[in-house]
């Protein structure tokens, strides 16, 4: 008598129905609800507020007016570009230290060469502010640097009141955030390697330097490019800290005005707007992320196999 076999398939499907489930409706639903309104001249007032809301709010039928609120964007009074480069400015101040002392941080953990001991513990305190709100770091920099806080009362210069020094303060903020969940990420790919190319590398008489650069950093690269386009995602989408600190205001001079500060500065009225910015952060998200990966992919492998075939 056959005994019949259980299908593994047909239960991880089952499996997946509750994922794809919650992001059709909370993920790509309002997506398309995005760019539908994106091309509508929709507006809604709130009502105002003043300790809760004091009259009712009054919404407008959506209208379709094509590219309207795309041509108002990158009308020669908009903040959009401005917004853009300021964005791009305070991700870059954060990433870049960000991304040094991660890989010397993982490259120190996986050399077995060096011996370190707690590794577990430097491990979790490295990656702990990561659980902290990027709000509750805002506040606590805030109240620091702030005229009056105890950083301001030792270096007597109020960097908050500045462009630069703002821009500092918010990448300072996010490298601390962040660094901890990158150093992981490039241990694994690190520990991923073959550690015989290691010890060739080695009986060959190859220094440090010369194996660093010559096989941690190629064989590391998808990950290093996943990271890279992962925090240029996240750094478009910046708005809680430079918010926070400004009181969304993005002084001085609104040089930390950032582009969803402007879509949440627009929801409450020109729904259209914020959704056609919304669409305009997707597309440069999506069209820069392609091209980071096409540019890290790896073109020998393919060719190796090109020739094979």
């Amino acid at each position: 008598m056959k005994r019949k076999s259980i299908s593994y398939a047909k239960w991880g499907y089952i499996f997946l129905i509750p994922f794809f489930v919650v992001y059709i409706i909370f993920s790509l639903y309002p997506l398309f609800q995005t760019f539908y309104y994106s091309f509508m001249d929709y507006v809604k007032d709130q009502g105002a507020v003043g300790g809760g809301w004091t009259r009712q709010a009054v919404e407008v039928t959506p209208e379709f007016c094509g590219l309207k609120n795309y041509s108002a964007i990158f009308s020669s009074g908009s903040d959009l570009l401005q917004a853009f480069w300021n964005t791009i400015i305070m991700w870059l101040v954060g990433f870049i230290p960000q991304i040094a002392v991660s890989l010397i941080l993982a490259v120190w953990f996986t050399d077995l060469r060096l011996k370190i001991k707690a590794q577990g513990f430097f491990k979790a305190v490295i990656y702990l502010p990561n659980v902290i709100m990027a709000s509750a770091f805002a506040f606590l920099f805030y109240s620091l640097f702030s005229r009056g806080g105890a950083i301001y009362d030792i270096i007597k210069i109020p960097l908050l009141e500045s462009a630069w020094g703002s821009r500092g303060i918010v990448g300072l903020i996010n490298f601390i955030l962040w660094y901890g969940n990158t150093t992981i990420l490039l241990m694994a790919a690190i520990m991923g390697v073959d550690p015989s190319l290691y010890e060739s590398a080695q009986i060959d008489g190859a220094t440090s330097n010369q194996t660093f650069w010559k096989i941690t950093i190629p064989l590391i690269k998808p990950i290093m490019s996943f990271v890279l386009v992962t925090s240029m995602i996240g750094g478009l989408q910046m708005y809680d800290v430079p918010a926070l600190l400004t009181k969304d205001m993005g002084t001085p001079n609104r040089k930390l005005m950032t582009v969803v500060m402007i879509i949440q500065s627009n929801k409450q009225g020109n729904i259209g707007k914020a959704s056609a910015l919304c669409v305009i952060i997707f597309a440069i998200s999506a069209v820069v992320g392609m091209l980071l990966m096409f540019a890290s992919a790896d073109k020998d492998g393919k060719k190796k196999k090109k020739k094979r075939g």
